[in-house]
């Protein structure tokens, strides 16, 4: 395939013996190829301002390398969305120092380590993981609450951030602490850790503070103050782990907060009217989630948001599902117990029952899930060819169609949600090892999101800078970013998090757009590898051959993730119930008159 070629104009230097002028490098390269000391202008050709671009198209319509981080997302986009994101894109540029200083003020090894490991406290895998025990301890209508209010959290906050596609703060200046691999690879706004603690937090304020809440002063006010505390220290730490930006974060809240106020309100009338309707009404709330899930907007770049919709999509289907089937059934200890406000006395049915159901049920979802999973990827891939045969395939971006792959490994990771039985061993080494195992500290572009704004913003600063003086302006040293990246884990004097406050906000903004500087954990050790770039700023191919490359996506993973997810909340809340009472950890026995 025809590449374009660049013709941009190289920097010359004369020779003493009138020889023609040598060309020297890209001024992009220049710390590795100017270093020779017996030339005059080594230091003027360093800080040279970039020449403009010429190019010359192949004859292919595809942009040259040096313009496409450009007109990315103007390609990408529809006109509409493409104005409303340059509209928000100023924001997050703006904030960013101001996140820097606060950021480079506040750090600590301690606080590095907590905000790392409590982000995971809003996570939804949290949450999937720990929902299906409120129905098996008896709080089924505070779980199927809790269910609603972060399906509709994560898919909301996805369907935003696909639809502006707008970047996390740019990193340089910040630095992102994180456990996740993959929470890098998402868009920045709104931010879906934010929504989901405050949804949670403000759903249990609303219940502590309902006139039928029959629990002791002192347990409520203790109870709330906890509630105030988890979203708090949530929401704060995606600003302190350079996650996200303040519009992040706010937006985020306040749509967690209207989500909450709109389940508390609205959502046991509907409860009520589903367990009362026949069986039609189950089967239009499937459909109107698939319909959802059918108009979730094409992000611009390969974000994993949409996997996550879909996921918890399967989840709201199952559980309308589940709660219909097993109000209806004679073992239902209460009479629906899934639409009332009544729980079990845990002390009175045992707590060695209360164990033996949680791992009992646990196991059941593990089988389903090791089974359906390779089951459904053996099976699917034939059908998307017959239905690709009559342009029936599926119509999103990003995922690769049946007709161009033969199997897929029923082993490949395709959602975080929930870990399979290979991952128990990494899970483990990390709670035993919580303060440096799978934490990492980095610096510099990790998604295609990432790159592309760090290509960008750098353009502006040299368009600015050529416009207003016809030179460029100095831009952040590297010694401030390799001093800032020195001992992470406390070891003697942390850089960048002690000693280095006098940084203004002037000099967290020139880092912007260098994307220097990378760091990633190692899996085997645990420890942090931070590797220092050596240029000012590194080209545009190198910083795409640097970044965390998503995974391949295959067609039959909507279907597969619906079907798996719907059955995991359907046994969940509706079968692995019933079991209960046929391997004798029922409660029909603790049934009232």
């Amino acid at each position: 395939m025809p590449h374009d070629r660049d013709l941009r104009p190289r920097l010359m230097t004369s020779h003493t013996n009138g020889a023609a002028p040598a060309p020297k490098s890209d001024p992009e390269r220049r710390d590795a190829t100017v270093s020779n000391p017996t030339v005059a202008d080594a230091a003027a050709v360093a800080e040279a301002p970039a020449p403009p671009l010429i190019t010359v198209r192949s004859p292919s319509d595809a942009p040259d390398a040096g313009l496409r981080s450009l007109d990315h997302y103007k390609r990408a986009l529809p006109t509409w969305r493409y104005r409303l994101r340059q509209w928000m894109l100023p924001l997050i540029r703006w904030e960013t120092p101001y996140l820097a200083y606060l950021q480079e003020t506040m750090r600590t090894p301690w606080l590095d380590s907590y905000f790392a490991i409590t982000a995971n406290l809003g996570t939804h895998t949290f949450f999937m993981i720990g929902l299906p025990m409120l129905f098996w301890c008896g709080y089924a209508s505070f779980g199927k609450g809790v269910i609603h209010i972060l399906a509709e959290g994560v898919f909301f906050t996805g369907f935003i951030k696909d639809f502006f596609s707008l970047p996390r703060p740019l990193s340089p200046p910040l630095h992102r602490i994180t456990m996740s691999g993959s929470a890098a690879l998402e868009y920045g706004f709104p931010s879906t850790h934010s929504a989901n603690a405050v949804s949670v937090a403000v759903y249990g304020v609303l219940l502590l503070r309902s006139p039928d809440n029959t629990m002791p002063e002192s347990t409520k006010t203790l109870l709330e103050g906890l509630s105030y505390f988890y979203a708090v220290s949530i929401v704060f730490g995606r600003l302190y782990c350079g996650m996200h930006g303040f519009i992040d974060v706010v937006v985020g809240s306040i749509l967690g907060a209207v989500i909450s106020l709109v389940e508390f309100h609205y959502g046991p009338p509907l409860d009520a009217y589903m367990h009362s309707s026949s069986w039609w009404a189950p089967v239009i709330a499937a459909l109107v989630v698939i319909v959802l899930v059918r108009i979730h907007p094409e992000p611009a770049d390969d974000c994993p948001c949409f996997d996550d919709s879909v996921a918890f999509a399967g989840v709201v289907i199952g559980l309308e599902i589940g709660t219909w089937m097993y109000g209806r059934t004679s073992i239902d200890s209460f009479g629906g117990s899934a639409h009332s406000v009544q729980s079990i006395d845990l002390g009175a049915l045992g707590w060695h029952i209360v164990l033996a159901r949680v791992v009992f049920g646990v196991f059941v979802i593990f089988v389903w899930r090791e089974v359906m999973k390779p089951t459904m990827l053996r099976i699917l891939p034939h059908l998307f060819r017959l239905l690709e045969k009559v342009e029936w395939n599926l119509p999103r971006r990003f995922f690769t169609p049946a007709s161009k792959y033969k199997v897929i490994d029923p082993g490949s990771r395709m959602d975080n949600l929930i870990p399979s039985v290979r991952d128990f061993p990494r899970v483990v080494q990390s709670i035993r090892h919580p303060t440096t195992r799978g934490r990492s500290v980095s610096i510099g572009p990790q998604s295609a999101a990432d790159a592309y704004e760090t290509l960008a913003y750098r353009e502006r600063r040299r368009r600015e800078s050529i416009g207003s003086n016809g030179s460029i302006k100095s831009k952040g040293s590297m010694h401030e970013l390799r001093e800032k990246s020195g001992d992470w884990e406390g070891k003697g004097a942390t850089s960048g998090v002690q000693g280095h406050h006098g940084n203004s906000l002037h000099d967290f903004e020139r880092m912007m757009g260098t994307g220097s500087v990378l760091a990633s954990p190692s899996e085997e050790k645990g420890e942090l590898d931070l590797t220092v770039g050596q240029q000012d700023e590194i080209s545009e191919k190198e910083m795409f051959l640097r970044l965390i490359r998503p995974r391949v996506r295959y067609d039959v993973e909507v279907v597969t993730k619906l079907v798996v997810y719907t059955g995991i909340a359907w046994l969940g809340v509706g079968l692995i119930p019933m079991m209960f009472e046929l391997v004798g950890l029922g409660s029909n026995h603790l049934r009232t008159a």
